[in-house]
């Protein structure tokens, strides 16, 4: 499927989603609305199992809110559509992994999608910034997550000053998982996408669904919601065959074969 700064790519079980708006892959309300829509199509699509999200080209994963539109009216406050700014950072419900391979610079919005996914690998060439402050805004989502990633006051020098950070430095302070060179970045992202998918669905789905779910309470407030039972996700994985499958094949020393059900 393809849209015009859109494109999707299905490879059995995994999504690969393409930001493609050169020059900057920058963001319009249109552009987030179809990666929206993307996206929930992901969530509901029992065929699918991990999404990979990147950007075309090598000089920018994505520049964030398209300034031009904001420059012509469109405002900061618009309706983005399902899954708010970018289709991934407040889409309800979505209990499957998601990959971001980041093929250039993430800034802004596009940081925050980075942000939104559950793993991150970064070309050697990568960087990040959140620039919001020199523009008089707020960057609300990093905001709320990076302190949460990353020690507290390196996300505070990142959010107050707008400095560039490189993929080296965001190594080093946990917040992406490999920094690869860029011709081996999405290879490494398929092979990553591969494993994720030949594993435990419902597993991955309970793990989300506890994480988003519990963040905020007390640990034995959060172990009383799971072992109660009183997440969709995890009733589901403790009824499930897959459960039964795991503990088979765990005694008969052979590879468990997940139906996801």
């Amino acid at each position: 499927m393809t849209h015009e700064a859109v494109r999707t790519r299905r490879d059995g079980a995994v999504l690969e989603v393409t930001l493609d708006r050169p020059k900057a892959n920058a963001i319009d309300v249109a552009t987030s609305r179809i990666l929206g829509d993307v996206f929930a199509g992901f969530r509901d699509d029992p065929e699918l199992r991990v999404a990979i999200v990147t950007g075309a080209g090598e000089k920018f994963f994505s520049a964030g809110w398209d300034l031009k539109a904001a420059a012509e009216g469109e405002a900061v406050d618009s309706d983005y559509g399902l899954g708010g700014f970018g289709g991934l950072q407040e889409l309800p419900g979505l209990n499957k992994p998601v990959i971001a391979a980041i093929n250039g610079m993430a800034v802004g919005g596009g940081f925050e999608i980075a942000l939104s996914a559950d793993m991150i690998l970064a070309a050697e060439h990568a960087s990040f910034a959140l620039p919001e402050i020199r523009a008089g805004t707020l960057a609300d989502a990093a905001t709320l997550k990076l302190p949460r990633r990353m020690p507290y006051h390196v996300a505070m020098d990142l959010l107050l000053t707008g400095r560039w950070m490189d993929a080296q430095e965001a190594a080093r302070w946990g917040l992406v998982n490999e920094i690869l060179p860029a011709d081996k970045l999405m290879a490494r992202a398929r092979d990553l996408a591969a494993l994720l998918a030949s594993g435990p669905p419902l597993v991955f789905a309970a793990i989300k669904e506890v994480l988003r779910e519990t963040e905020g309470l007390a640990f034995q407030d959060a172990m009383n919601i799971i072992t109660g039972r009183k997440l969709a996700s995890v009733d589901r994985l403790y009824g499930s065959e897959d459960q039964l499958e795991g503990a088979r094949a765990f005694a008969e020393k052979r590879d468990p074969v997940w139906k996801g059900r």
